[in-house]
């Protein structure tokens, strides 16, 4: 790629995208200056989980949240119509869980909200799920895709990007809730909602429009200033300069000890242990 590079003459590579991206553009960055060749590397945040390290928001996230915002009033319009009805929604997050726990956030009528960051118990949310149930009637469920996969028997197979496949853990909570009720002997009209493809494919909220222009406004001034191996961040309300090693160096993720997942909890009412 570096060799390819050269002979096109491309000055400034910018790379869009999440930290499968930004991995591989780390290595091109790397191989281009062992080469010693002047080519500059410059990431581009863009991913919906935003859940690279030392950048506060990435493009992509805002809108995700705003139609998952959708589904989570679908997912109420449903519950509250039937007696004993649960709205079930599965949404982004393999690893983090920023789109269910600011989707639970935006929108108070979800009652449990279950991410990677929290573990679970089967028994204990269940039993949660039945208390919620005897007491208001109707549920809302908002879980993020990574969460509960050690509730799962999983093959361990890996995607083409070397990714771990995880288990539907939509599917999987659809049928332990079922069952439950089922061998209890109570009736719950359930609606599962599964918005993914929806959410990746609608166009970019307005704010997030503006979000995109000034973070690539940003990569172009690092480019031609002579930066490379870097990604624009945004922190604090200012765009920044981040080395792609130390954007990658781990997940950012939600901390079960702070004030966003406190909030969560309060605004759900959901038990703050369910494991």
């Amino acid at each position: 790629m570096a060799q390819y590079l050269e002979q096109l003459g491309i000055g400034i590579l910018f790379a869009v995208g999440g930290d499968g991206t930004l991995r591989g553009a780390q290595k091109i960055g790397e191989e281009a200056a062992r080469r010693g060749l002047k080519v500059g590397v410059i990431g581009v945040p863009k991913t919906i989980d935003n859940d690279i390290s030392f950048v506060q928001r990435t493009f992509g996230f805002e809108t995700a949240v705003t139609e998952a915002r959708r589904a989570t009033y679908a997912a109420y319009a449903e519950a509250e119509a039937a007696r004993n009805g649960i709205g079930l929604v599965k949404l982004m997050g393999r690893d983090s869980g920023f789109i269910a726990a600011y989707s639970a956030l935006v929108n108070n009528h979800v009652n449990f909200c279950l991410i990677p960051e929290v573990p679970f118990t089967l028994d204990r949310f269940l039993s949660a799920l039945q208390e919620r149930l005897e007491r208001r009637g109707h549920a809302v469920i908002v879980v993020a895709e990574g969460a509960g996969q050690d509730l799962m028997v999983t093959s361990q197979e890996r995607d083409a990007s070397g990714n771990v496949k995880y288990g539907d853990i939509g599917v999987f909570l659809r049928d332990a809730i079922a069952n439950h009720f089922k061998r209890i002997g109570a009736a719950i009209p359930l609606k599962y909602i599964d918005p993914s493809y929806t959410i990746r494919s609608v166009p970019a909220t307005a704010h997030d429009s503006a979000f995109c222009l000034l973070l690539g406004q940003n990569a172009v001034h690092a480019g031609l200033s002579g930066r490379t191996n870097m990604v624009v961040s945004f922190w604090n309300h200012q765009f920044t300069h981040v080395p792609i090693s130390l954007a990658i160096s781990e997940r950012k993720k939600i901390d079960p000890d702070g004030a966003l997942w406190n909030s969560v909890v309060t605004s759900t009412g959901q038990p703050r242990d369910m494991r």
